[in-house]
């Protein structure tokens, strides 16, 4: 059966979205008038811009973080799919003041491709324009092979902690080594309880039966990496911060910040029962919990699940990752 949702022309999904953030935030954001980029107002001249391309279908994520001390511009791309190179072209050239523009890459396919691609010419324009590709996603590929992972909903992390970096002044080749900090001490495991369905199509994008729940698929509908009964809260965050923590892998002493985010379907009081349970697990193994994002920021239509990140932070980036900001979607 079709899924019902509140739209209009499935041609026009969109376009529609778009249309309606920015009347929304208009206060707050523009959109070029002759391409798919989002652009945050009062850009100030003499700092790095930072940019990142995704497709939709994944709201807030990404123009709902554009705004001061997180993203300068987004571009977006279909449903599910990456902005091409003239896009994202866009977006550099429109965010570039003369000090460069960091591109932050989600590692999938199209988005390295056409990213690198853009990147390519903004250099051949005499922009100085540099890319960091996100990994993060530990069910993707195994340890030993991170720069193989997906990027998944921990790259939140370095959306607020890089924009605000930029912020204060900092060099683009600064900005690119705070990039690959955040990256680097930020891992992510998603479990699905529910699955997603296509705005375009109306179906789902995979099937979970009734008992059962998914762990480590991805944004898309990527396939798990496997399957577990359904169970407690209790007991799926058991399991996931035990894969997390053994990954990186995360110590008695260290401080991280904490992302559980809601796939789309997954209510707030299921997302704050099943953190109470996640911050529970840290303070018996010793690991402190810093000011946690907890929200549906990242979603894949009306899935049902949660995404669960750790970033290991410093003094300098629990700094950037508290600085307020006045992206529409994104608060701690």
């Amino acid at each position: 059966m079709k899924s019902k949702k509140i739209i209009n022309d499935v041609d026009n999904i969109v376009f529609d979205t778009v249309e309606g953030f920015v009347k929304a935030y208009k206060h707050k954001v523009i959109k070029l008038p002759n391409s798919n980029v989002i652009v945050r107002k009062n850009l100030e001249a003499g700092k790095v811009g930072v940019v990142i391309g995704n497709g939709s279908g994944h709201e807030p994520a990404c123009i709902g973080f554009v705004g001061k001390n997180m993203l300068s511009a987004n571009a977006y791309g279909g449903i599910f799919a990456a902005p091409g190179p003239d896009t994202l072209y866009d977006a550099i050239e429109a965010v570039d003041s003369g000090c460069g523009v960091c591109v932050l890459i989600s590692n999938h396919a199209g988005d390295v491709i056409n990213s690198k691609m853009a990147i390519d010419m903004a250099k051949d324009d005499d922009i100085n324009c540099k890319g960091v590709i996100l990994y993060d996603d530990i069910a993707s590929s195994p340890k030993g092979q991170e720069e193989e992972r997906r990027g998944t909903a921990g790259t939140l992390f370095s959306y607020k902690i890089v924009g605000a970096y930029a912020e204060e002044g900092h060099s683009l080749d600064k900005v690119v080594k705070m990039a690959e900090k955040v990256r680097d001490n930020t891992r992510t495991l998603a479990v699905a309880t529910i699955s997603g369905t296509s705005p375009i199509t109306g179906y789902k994008m995979f099937e979970i039966e009734d008992d059962e729940i998914e762990i480590g698929m991805g944004v898309h509908g990527e396939a798990a990496a496997h399957t577990m009964k359904i169970c407690t809260a209790k007991d799926i965050a058991e399991v996931m911060c035990e894969k997390l923590i053994e990954d990186k892998p995360y110590l008695e002493g260290d401080e991280i910040t904490v992302l559980v985010n809601g796939c789309g379907q997954t209510t707030y009081m299921e997302l704050l029962i099943f953190y109470n349970e996640v911050e529970k697990i840290l303070n018996d193994k010793g690991i402190k919990v810093y000011k946690p994002a907890i929200g549906s920021f990242i979603t894949t239509q009306e899935m049902g699940g949660i995404a669960l990140a750790f970033c290991k932070l410093d003094d300098e980036m629990k700094k950037m990752w508290e600085k307020e900001t006045d992206a529409p979607a994104f608060k701690i």
